[in-house]
This record gives structure tokens, C-alpha cells and sequence, in this order.
């Protein structure tokens, strides 16, 4: 069936178009059209004069609907949990499975195998082969180290679920970084105490990304610039951001956004109230906190941290949206995500003048907010 976006300001990731309407067939776009030109028997979408552009793209989200991942690794909590997150404009994510025992990992490796969905493009496997001295939330006995045959080991019960790792460059060998990047996986920096040399030589070997930059990393400082100054001196490495104001004040969300430019982009880290498994997260009325109050993850969505990087740390609008779209799938290799273009998914989102979700396309089916 083919559908006709209409009354729209439409933000490619590249271009603004205007006075044009957006075709799509089933779930692809096929391009921009004169409404007037197209046959009337064509199903059309009023947006109402409101701005379109691709489903947001989170590389980083532990659950949603209530359901923690690692905690309910089953195909009845991971349907609620998609749904959820496409329900809020975010209609492509991996689920991040934080440092667990191997029964956790099988179960989810199953699951997702198993599951057959486009909103699920993956595991991000947010260890096991971390720092204890940077494990932040992640429990410290199951943290393993980056030998071969650990990796081997995971990697087999995986079956090609994982699309990205975080690990600590500074425990890792060039044969492990090699490895994990032979079976089709990004690799990140991340939960690490590195030094400026040992993250350096982390991208040098093939690590592409940081993960939550500053959080849970050895700190910027004048004597040794640690992860974070190695990533804002790389040529190539990106990093994600958790843009609440929480786990960074915004005004360094800004100098690194100045520092890095394309280079960053957003990450939900979003988690959910969770009271079973290793890993319990008590709400609070702005973040999620482990019983001790230690700060476990965000409660955010990445419309919102494309919103709060417009209003808070000073970057423009569409640069925002191509933090949260394009720069995320351009990362994982997603070439049909993050952009309004001919054969890419027809996953859109609807938003105001004041970046307000009104309605969300995902699959070529499209749902209105209130």
C-alpha cells in the first residue's frame, strides 16, 4: 500500500524540504512527490504543518514498559518493552544487557534471535570485560577478563545477536579488539580506567566508539586527559552522551559537542524500575538509582535528549535530530535508518514547533498522539 505524507516541513538528515509531500510503499520510502501529481486512491496523512523526520536511533536502552531486559529476558516482556520504545519515537534500538551471569546472557541471546523484529537491531553488550575500578553500577563479580576464550565463549552462544560491546581498552589485547570486530561488532570504550595512551592505542586497534562519555571513565584531567581526552583528540572515534543534565552538566555536553562535532551523538541509557536480578533500580522524579543511591541509569527517552540539547546545551535543532538519527546508524552500519531517503525504512517521527511528539510511523503504520 502506498501512503502519501502531506502538510509537512520534512528533515531529511541532510536537507529541510518543504512543499512537497513524502511517498512511502509498505515499509520503504520511495521519495518526495507533487501531492497533486499522485493518484487519488493513495492513502494521505495530514502532519498538520509540523516537522517529519526519520525514527530516533538508541544504541543504549535497558528496557522500557516496566520490564528491565536482563532482568526478564523472555519474548513476552521484550514485545511490551518494544512497544514502548517505538511508542515514543524511537522505532530502532539495541537493547543494552549490562555485565551478568551466562545463564542472563543465553536467555537474552535466545530472545533476541528469536524475536524477528525491525525495531530490534540488536544486543549491546555493556560488558562483562570491564574495569572494577570504573564498573560504576555493573556488579564486580561478574565482571570476566577479555581472554580469548571468554570471548570465544560469548560470542558462540550469541549466534549474531550482539551488534556492539563495551569494553576497557586498557584490559584488552589486539587479538580480543580483532575478534570481536571479525564477527561484525562495533566496539567501544567504555567502563574503563584507561589512560590518554591506553585509549589511544584502544582506537588504534579498532575501537570505534566510547560509550556515555565521562560516565563511568577515567576523568579529563591536565596531567593525563584519560578516555575522554582521547576521544576528543581521535581522528575517528565517536562517543555517545547522556544529555539529562544529570549524568552531564550540560555546559560539557556543549564543549565536547564543540570539540567533536559529528563525532557525538545521544543515547537514552534509559533503564526501568526493577526490584529482581542482578541489577536493582529504585525511580526516582529524574533519574534511576541502585539501593545505595548510586546513579544506575537515565529516565529519558532520545526525543527528550535531542529536545534538552536545543534547550540546554545551546545546539541547533537539526543537528540535535541528527544526533539522535543519522550519526547513531551511520556508527552500527545501519544505511536504511536515520535518514528520509528512496529505500530507506519509513520510520518517521512527528513532532511540533517545540519538538513535542504528535505521532510516530514505524513499519509504514502510522499512530497519532494526543
Amino acid at each position: 500500500m502506498h501512503t502519501l505524507f502531506y502538510n509537512a516541513q520534512f528533515f531529511t538528515g541532510t536537507e529541510t524540504v518543504e512543499g512537497r509531500a513524502l511517498l512511502v510503499s509498505g515499509d520503504r520510502i520511495e521519495g518526495f512527490a507533487d501531492p497533486a501529481q499522485v493518484s487519488a486512491d493513495v492513502r494521505r496523512i495530514d502532519c498538520s504543518g509540523n516537522l517529519v523526520f526519520a525514527g530516533l536511533i538508541d544504541l543504549q536502552i535497558a528496557g522500557g514498559g516496566g520490564f528491565l531486559f536482563s532482568s526478564n529476558p523472555t519474548p513476552e516482556a521484550l514485545d511490551i518493552i518494544i512497544r514502548s520504545i517505538v511508542s515514543t519515537g524511537t522505532t530502532g534500538f539495541l537493547l543494552a544487557l549490562p555485565t551478568n551471569s551466562a545463564d542472563v546472557y543465553k536467555a537474552a541471546f535466545r530472545t533476541v534471535a528469536g524475536i524477528n523484529h525491525p525495531a530490534v537491531m540488536g544486543l549491546h553488550m555493556e560488558g562483562p570485560f570491564i574495569s572494577n575500578a570504573r564498573r560504576g553500577a555493573h556488579a564486580p563479580e561478574l565482571i570476566l577478563k577479555p581472554a580469548p576464550a571468554n570471548v570465544d565463549a560469548i560470542l558462540g552462544d550469541a549466534a549474531g545477536t550482539i551488534r556492539m560491546m563495551t569494553v576497557a581498552p586498557e584490559t584488552c589485547t589486539h587479538e580480543v579488539i580483532a575478534l570481536l570486530r571479525k564477527h561484525g561488532i562495533t566496539v567501544a570504550a567504555g567502563h574503563s580506567n584507561a589512560t590518554f595512551s591506553e585509549a589511544m592505542r584502544g582506537f588504534e586497534m579498532g575501537i570505534e566508539t566510547t560509550t556515555h562519555l565521562f560516565n563511568a571513565m577515567s576523568p579529563l584531567h591536565h596531567r593525563d586527559p584519560g578516555l575522554p581526552g582521547a576521544a576528543f583528540l581521535s581522528e575517528t572515534a565517536m562517543a555517545s552522551i547522556i544529555a539529562d543534565g544529570i549524568h552531564v552538566d550540560y555546559s560539557m555536553i556543549r564543549l565536547a559537542k564543540k570539540i567533536m562535532r559529528e563525532r557525538l551523538f545521544l543515547v537514552s541509557d534509559a533503564v526501568e524500575e526493577n526490584d529482581r536480578g542482578a541489577y536493582k533500580h529504585v525511580k526516582k522524579s529524574d533519574r534511576f538509582t541502585l539501593p545505595d543511591g548510586t546513579l544506575s541509569g537515565a529516565k529519558l527517552t532520545m526525543l527528550d535528549a535531542a529536545r534538552n540539547c536545543m534547550k540546554m546545551a545551546g545546539i541547533e535543532k537539526y543537528e540535535a535530530i541528527r544526533m539522535a538519527t543519522l550519526y547513531p546508524a551511520r556508527l552500527i552500519r545501519a544505511d536504511d535508518r536515520g535518514v528520509i531517503a528512496p529505500g530507506a525504512r519509513a520510520d518517521l517521527v512527528i513532532v511540533d514547533n517545540e519538538m513535542r511528539l504528535r505521532g510516530v510511523c514505524f513499519n509504514g503504520v502510522t499512530e497519532f498522539k494526543d
